[in-house]
């Protein structure tokens, strides 16, 4: 009888624990899936001559802001033509939004170093 409670108990216990460990994954996949889904605002600042984000991964129709928190000017320029602004001053905001699923590189011409990338899923 002792040993019959033991495995009752085992088994009790490991289903409990199936359970549970499928809720954790179903509620950690559900927080990955809204968190990709969503299509608010994105930014990067620039600061100390780099691109804080250097890479940011958004849903299509985000759109993303640069902003220059640096104390000279700085601009940024996709290297296929898809976007450029102005050059930015302290403070200055650049905003481009991304309706299109793809990868843009970019950087700042004036500094062409500074390099960073947008992943739009």
């Amino acid at each position: 009888m002792k040993s019959y409670c033991n495995r009752k108990s085992l088994a009790s216990m490991m289903a409990v624990l199936a359970v549970a460990a499928a809720s954790l994954v179903l509620t950690v996949r559900s927080h990955a899936a809204k968190t990709e889904a969503q299509a608010g605002p994105a930014e990067v600042k620039i600061d100390n001559f780099t691109f804080t984000a250097p890479s940011i991964t958004v849903a299509a129709g985000t759109e993303v802001t640069w902003t220059n928190r640096d104390d000279i000017p700085h601009n940024v320029t996709s290297e296929d033509g898809v976007f450029r602004s102005k050059a930015l001053d302290t403070d200055d905001k650049y905003s481009f939004k991304f309706a299109n699923p793809g990868t843009y590189h970019y950087f700042c011409s004036i500094h062409p170093k500074m390099t960073g990338e947008i992943v739009v899923k």
